[in-house]
């Protein structure tokens, strides 16, 4: 059983890794050029349609509510797996990560993500400051932003989450964009992070969540724990949905 594990874990970071190594140079040109990078973004949905594709992973997308393709949104997802990344780049809009800046240090990949992207050390206070002027200005220049509000995969007990972070609730009220709650129910079981990387044939199926979005145009920032109080039960009341609908097959 662990050697099939293995093995399919094997076809999945290679689904991963050579359509990534393929799209490179394209990736490296789009990147080179701020007014470029929207089709970098429309770029990252086709790689992980592949992706899942070839790693034999069927996938649901579902929307709540259909989102205007003409607005921006701050897509707030929950974090249990490394699985959430590709995931995520599944949906329709075109959007720049908030991440980690430990990516910068994985090899060709680090070097994409730091020139597409937005990272913030979150030990440095100013790291973290300079995070938000950036977020504050990727959204004055059209972007829609991906926040994990977890702050990473904390929580050593899934699909419980940790307390959410100020920093996209912060940025949607100041800017008055749109928050989208984003639910990511199974990933955990897939692929958990427990530092062997294989990944669970049993339950294959990857699905994400777009609620309805949460509009911030009349918020102010008294407003901010409301919102990431409002943004928590959204996701935390589907993922108890999700689990129970499991637990019951």
């Amino acid at each position: 059983m662990k050697l099939t594990r293995r093995l399919y874990s094997i076809q999945v970071m290679l689904a991963f890794a050579v359509p990534f190594v393929g799209f490179f140079p394209i990736y490296f040109i789009l990147c080179q050029n701020e007014k470029w990078h929207i089709h970098a973004y429309k770029l990252n949905r086709l790689w992980a349609k592949i992706f899942f594709s070839l790693g034999g992973i069927p996938v649901e997308v579902e929307y709540r509510k259909k989102l205007d393709k003409n607005r921006q949104y701050i897509f707030c997802p929950n974090h249990s797996s490394f699985l959430d990344i590709p995931t995520i780049g599944l949906t329709r809009h075109p959007f720049a990560f908030v991440g980690k800046s430990s990516i910068e240090k994985v090899p060709v990949f680090g070097y994409l993500y730091r020139k597409l992207h937005i990272t913030v050390d979150r030990n440095s206070l100013k790291s973290r400051y300079e995070t938000v002027l950036k977020s504050r200005e990727a959204i004055d220049k059209g972007k829609s932003l991906v926040i994990f509000p977890e702050g990473g995969i904390l929580n050593p007990s899934p699909p419980k989450m940790v307390q959410f972070k100020d920093g996209p609730f912060r940025v949607a009220i100041e800017k008055k964009v749109p928050l989208v709650p984003v639910t990511i129910p199974y990933n955990w079981i897939i692929l958990p992070d427990n530092g062997k990387f294989l990944l669970n044939k049993k339950h294959k199926k990857v699905k994400i969540i777009f609620h309805e979005p949460i509009e911030t145009s009349g918020m102010t920032i008294d407003d901010l724990e409301s919102l990431k109080e409002k943004t928590f039960n959204i996701i935390d009341s589907e993922l108890k949905k999700q689990k129970a609908y499991e637990d019951q097959r």
